[in-house]
């Protein structure tokens, strides 16, 4: 499917709606250098227990750039933030009457958090997956060196510094995942791994500099059911303690209904990992069928 958004940008949605009786409605943010295809096995896994689910591949990224991947042209976090709104927007369309939720994974959980103290009145529920407090020297660091490459050159050297860090923290140099196939099946797929434009950083830096401000604080809802989700062993994390950190947060700021659930033994994409796959799955089932109301 392709949808028009805010702008006329034309994205590409996955669907997976093959549902007679709908009890909810998922939208799924994916992560950097990746797509919304990855998500088909556990799209089918909601579809089986009654959720609709949607994933657009965002600006610079699959079936939506497949010419550019890492660049387009314009804010690359707030247009895709904007996008998932309106796609939200779309989906109750669809689905009147429906409870709907978001859940966004590492670079889409980050859209996410923007997006809940933005547009949270429009879900019944987020589910923040592979993600951080990311309130720290290397976000204002990050913004200056985007800043000084042409916009549309590989940002190689935040790659390195980023991506090149956490695959440190693990012997066989696997951060992405515990899980050999899952990986394998990553490097292999062309609209995964590649290095992010210039551009897209910048945009991503000063989209992290406008969260955990007193604004973005007074526009969260209270009462919104949030859960924290990732792989105890995630670098992107800070090996757990960088989710705490978020859930501390959302407490302070007055949230009153954030979960926090990480997986030991698993590292950045826990979901895309054989090991305590019912039991991950189950987790994230478990939420939405909690807060169908």
């Amino acid at each position: 499917m392709t949808f028009k958004s805010f702008d006329g940008k034309e994205l590409h949605i996955h669907e997976w709606t093959e549902v007679k009786e709908p009890r909810g409605a998922v939208q799924i943010v994916h992560g950097m250098a990746e797509h919304a295809a990855r998500y088909e096995p556990f799209a089918r896994f909601l579809n089986e227990q009654g959720f609709v689910v949607l994933a657009d591949d965002h600006r610079g990224h699959g079936l939506t750039d497949p010419e550019s991947l890492g660049y387009c042209k314009g804010d690359m976090f707030g247009d895709i933030l904007r996008d998932e709104a309106a796609i939200t927007d779309e989906i109750k369309r669809r689905y009147p009457g429906i409870p709907n939720f978001i859940f966004g994974f590492s670079f889409g959980s980050f859209i996410t958090q923007a997006y809940i103290g933005r547009y949270g009145d429009k879900v019944r529920g987020a589910v923040i997956g592979g993600s951080s407090y990311k309130k720290d020297f290397d976000v204002y660091l990050g913004t200056v060196v985007a800043g000084l490459m042409p916009e549309k050159s590989p940002a190689k050297l935040i790659d390195s510094l980023s991506f090149g860090a956490y695959a440190k923290c693990f012997p066989d140099g696997k951060w992405i995942s515990a899980d050999p196939e899952n990986n394998a099946a990553y490097e292999a797929d062309p609209f995964c791994g590649f290095v992010c434009s210039a551009r897209f950083y910048w945009d991503f830096f000063r989209g992290l500099r406008g969260l955990y401000t007193p604004a973005y604080a007074a526009g969260l809802p209270r009462d919104l059911p949030v859960l924290l989700i990732s792989g105890a062993q995630d670098p992107v994390g800070d090996m757990g303690e960088g989710v705490k950190k978020l859930r501390d947060y959302y407490e302070r700021a007055g949230m009153t209904n954030v979960t926090l659930r990480l997986f030991e033994g698993s590292r950045h994409e826990f979901l895309n990992e054989k090991q305590d796959r019912e039991a991950k799955w189950g987790e994230v089932l478990a939420f939405f069928e909690r807060n169908l109301g």
